[in-house]
């Protein structure tokens, strides 16, 4: 076995509070203790980032994070849900397992879980000359 994390929790060697789990996938609750009801989906096949994913697990990673979402709103109480993923240590990604984070919302709950950008520091038309991709 690997000495990640994420895979230790799907073969049942670390405990984890299960939300949802089918074939393919994992949903659990993050112990992080940053906001209430934070929440990963992850691919139960170690994979690690999006960049590894093929579309069949990214399909199944994004059902799963559709389906638990929609129980948040349908069945526990919540208006919506803030998905956060970062692929490569460059982007913050501190567990090499790729994961989606859902983060429940209420209205007026006063959580900011949107990044503080500081500002663009390239010109929006010479950036899109660089990065459109026909």
């Amino acid at each position: 076995m690997c000495d990640c994390i994420f895979c230790k929790i799907v073969a049942g060697v670390i405990p984890s509070m299960k939300i949802y789990e089918d074939d393919d996938t994992l949903a659990f609750m993050d112990v992080a203790k940053d906001v209430d009801g934070h929440i990963l989906v992850i691919p139960k096949k170690h994979l690690k980032n999006i960049f590894d994913c093929k579309p069949d697990t990214l399909n199944s990673v994004m059902q799963t994070v559709q389906t638990v979402s929609l129980h948040l709103i349908k069945n526990c109480g919540y208006d919506g849900v803030n998905l956060l993923n970062a692929n490569d240590e460059s982007a913050g990604q501190s567990v090499p397992h790729f994961h989606i984070h859902i983060i429940p919302r209420k209205d007026n709950d006063e959580i900011n879980a949107w990044p503080n950008f500081e500002g663009a520091n390239n010109d929006i038309n010479s950036m899109f000359e660089s990065l459109k991709m026909y």
